[in-house]
């Protein structure tokens, strides 16, 4: 099945997942947000499909609503939920490519610091994955 996003659909995903591994990050510096992110967003780039081909264009027409965690979720956590929606309609396989996505790089993120996660890594990780189970 054929995806067909438009411009807005397409700056919802980039929102969702690169603000999802920005969310991590910020739940990781206790240890190393700069490895957080990276571990995160590299895990992006592995994605296939209408969701890597999305990421893969690499277009920065979204902004990060940055200033405190509270505020990214109040953006990112909704964008999640959205991308599920919007690619559920046109095809449920690619919805799901996008939960594993986005599950892989949370899981790359987790990992940055070897070991278990922090509880606050980890109570982030469920907000993302309760967010995309929303849909």
């Amino acid at each position: 099945m054929t995806v067909e996003l438009t411009a807005h659909d397409k700056t919802t995903i980039r929102t969702a997942a690169y603000g999802a591994v920005t969310l991590m990050s910020y739940a990781g510096i206790a240890g190393s947000a700069h490895k957080v992110a990276t571990d995160g967003t590299l895990a992006l780039t592995a994605a296939t499909g209408a969701v890597g081909h999305v990421l893969a264009e690499k277009k920065r027409d979204f902004k990060l609503q940055a200033k405190s965690s509270a505020a990214l979720a109040d953006q990112v956590l909704p964008a999640l939920t959205d991308s599920v929606k919007l690619l559920e309609a046109q095809d449920p396989a690619e919805a799901e490519n996008f939960r594993r996505t986005v599950t892989v790089a949370i899981a790359a993120a987790n990992r940055a610091h070897r070991g278990e996660p922090s509880p606050t890594m980890a109570e982030m990780t469920r907000k993302i994955t309760e967010a995309l189970d929303a849909a």
